[in-house]
């Protein structure tokens, strides 16, 4: 049997530098949540086979926007109500409950990065469907980069040479990602590559794009629609 793919959004997080009411996932763009564009780009993958979003156990929002009834989410679609208190907490719980094989490649993406093109994401799977350790989108650094000291001066200026930025997707096996996710702490895990950097192994970098930014503040939501709406065009 042929691994499969799975991707795993975890939709737990509550936004808090977001600076608003609603959770980040659920703020309106472009007629829709944040979290159904996300979703709605993996979906659409015809390689992807299932969907996982981790939310919340306590979320109020998800069932009331009706993702599940999406014409995207039909037959791929699947929610997990364990969402725990940190990214990786979340993603470890969406990959105990998956019903996967320990070669399947799993796709974690971030339930933020809702303008992912879709030729970014076919870019990173046909580049690490045959990888022995599998890897993530990212971006070379193009900006030059200060260090500061405590009183917010600059330190040091870093030499970007050899530096990337790191997206999602982060592509790797069911089985690699779980053993290395069970043995790394929560609090010093920010994205799954670092789990896996861990083991001794080397996440393979496939060029990303500039507009699979984090939606991280407000006033992204502005860029984020534009984005989008340049896409239908």
């Amino acid at each position: 049997m042929s691994a499969r793919r799975l991707a795993v959004v975890p939709a737990a997080g509550s936004g808090s530098r977001f600076g608003q009411a609603t959770p980040k996932q659920y703020t309106l763009l472009a007629g829709q949540p944040l979290l159904a564009h996300t979703l709605a780009v993996l979906c659409a993958e015809p390689r992807i086979d299932q969907v996982w979003v981790v939310i919340s156990p306590d979320d109020d929002w998800f069932e009331p926007f009706g993702f599940a009834q999406q014409a995207w989410a039909q037959s791929k679609l699947r929610v997990l109500r364990q969402g725990g208190a940190t990214r990786a907490e979340s993603v470890r719980n969406g990959l105990a409950a998956l019903d996967a094989q320990p070669d399947d490649w799993v796709l974690v993406h971030d339930a933020a990065r809702c303008c992912l093109p879709a030729e970014a994401l076919a870019r990173l799977i046909d580049e690490l469907d045959t990888d022995p350790c599998g890897g993530l989108l990212a971006l070379p650094v193009a900006d030059t980069l200060k260090r500061q000291d405590k009183d917010s001066r600059v330190a040091v200026t870093v030499p970007r040479d050899g530096l990337w930025q790191a997206q999602t997707p982060q592509m790797f096996r069911h089985g690699l990602l779980s053993q290395a996710l069970a043995i790394s702490s929560s609090a010093d895990i920010t994205d799954e590559a670092s789990a896996i950097e861990r083991l001794g192994l080397c996440p393979r970098l496939v060029r990303g794009d500039a507009s699979n930014f984090k939606v991280t503040y407000a006033q992204d939501i502005r860029l984020a629609a534009a984005l989008l709406s340049a896409g239908q065009n």
